[in-house]
């Protein structure tokens, strides 16, 4: 396989692997040279970690602790099953592509047994784990605030998830209980690296799945003739950070949607179709035609019906899978009642 992303997250065996020796055997395991420095740095540069481990759960865990490092490891998937069904769950809670995954693991066999089940999921020999730091896949062009935040945004994540399960009245009471506050603004210069890391990591929720260069987003900001709009999200849990993208051309009859993206992390909580309605409440009120682009990818299917429900009509398909979708405002969605929005400068401009 040709493993080219970058990697989100770095999922670790535990035995002769993170530490030396097997914890079954003797507690007196101690950690690989330089390992723990290795997972402070790759946690420091947006890289989440994860474990992979046939043990005892709670033995485990307690090794971890008493190592200090058992706050950098989310879903740990401590059990005597596979190693594929471990990381197949690792995947499904982290929400991301099995292409973004690394395994590190001592034995050939679980590695081929993962790279056999997963072969999206690149395997490294643990005997290797020094060079980790050094790999191009684990260096991410920007270190951005979200990104130094990325494990805590996920713990809190995790937090939600869990007292939503918990909740026993019914879904609207408990998002309503979040306090949410969704904000958007016209992306600024301190916004550009965060969002052109948007464009390069989000592929489920990605119109066109196509990725901008920090540059390209730059002139956008100049260009009296586009709009850059950039979305946050926060609760009283904490912030989701800068979580969504729309890159609007204007022309003279219409608001051309040349970028939409959403991070797959806020889909539960309607983001998608609140920067949707931002949009097509701007277009309406200017008196243009609103257009947006598509190009179906491998991911991205959800992002086809997204438009489709908010009652978009194909106006132009040219065989080779770029859609051109056009809507007549006449029907546009409402915000979720149970979010606020803040879009501090922006609502019905006309100054351009």
């Amino acid at each position: 396989m040709d493993h080219t992303k970058e990697v989100k997250c770095v999922v670790w065996d535990l035995d002769n692997t993170l530490w030396n020796g097997t914890l079954l055997e003797a507690d007196t395991v101690t950690l690989k040279p330089g390992i723990k420095e290795i997972i402070i740095e790759l946690d420091r540069r947006g890289i989440l970690h994860s474990v992979a481990s046939k043990n005892n759960y709670d033995d485990a865990l307690k090794k971890l602790k008493d190592f200090e490092l058992d706050q950098y490891f989310l879903y740990p998937e401590i059990h005597w099953n596979s190693k594929s069904s471990a990381i197949g769950n690792i995947q499904k809670n982290l929400n991301i592509g099995f292409d973004t995954i690394l395994f590190v693991d001592d034995q050939p066999f679980e590695r081929d047994e993962v790279a056999t089940v997963f072969p999206d999921v690149e395997t490294v020999d643990a005997n290797f784990y020094a060079d980790l730091p050094y790999q191009k896949r684990l260096q991410p062009k920007f270190s951005t605030e979200d990104s130094l935040r990325r494990r805590m945004m996920y713990l809190e994540d995790m937090t939600r998830t869990r007292d939503e399960a918990a909740y026993t009245g019914p879904k609207d009471e408990f998002l309503a209980s979040l306090n949410m506050v969704f904000t958007i603004t016209e992306a600024r210069e301190e916004d550009l690296q965060r969002a052109e890391e948007l464009t390069v990591r989000t592929n489920q929720l990605n119109a066109t799945g196509r990725t901008y260069s920090y540059d390209e987003l730059m002139a956008y900001t100049h260009s009296a003739d586009h709009r850059l709009y950039v979305c946050e999200l926060s609760d009283r849990y904490g912030s989701y950070g800068k979580i969504g993208l729309a890159l609007v051309e204007l022309t003279t009859d219409a608001w051309h949607l040349k970028m939409l993206l959403m991070s797959c992390r806020v889909l539960s909580r309607s983001a998608g179709s609140i920067l949707m309605t931002y949009i097509m409440q701007q277009a309406r009120h200017e008196g243009k035609r609103l257009l947006a682009d598509f190009r179906p990818t491998d991911r991205n299917k959800m992002m086809y019906v997204t438009y489709r429900f908010a009652n978009f009509r194909e106006l132009s398909n040219d065989g080779d899978g770029n859609i051109v979708f056009e809507n007549d405002l006449t029907q546009l969605q409402q915000f979720p009642p149970y979010i606020t929005l803040h879009y501090p400068e922006m609502l019905y401009r006309n100054d351009r």
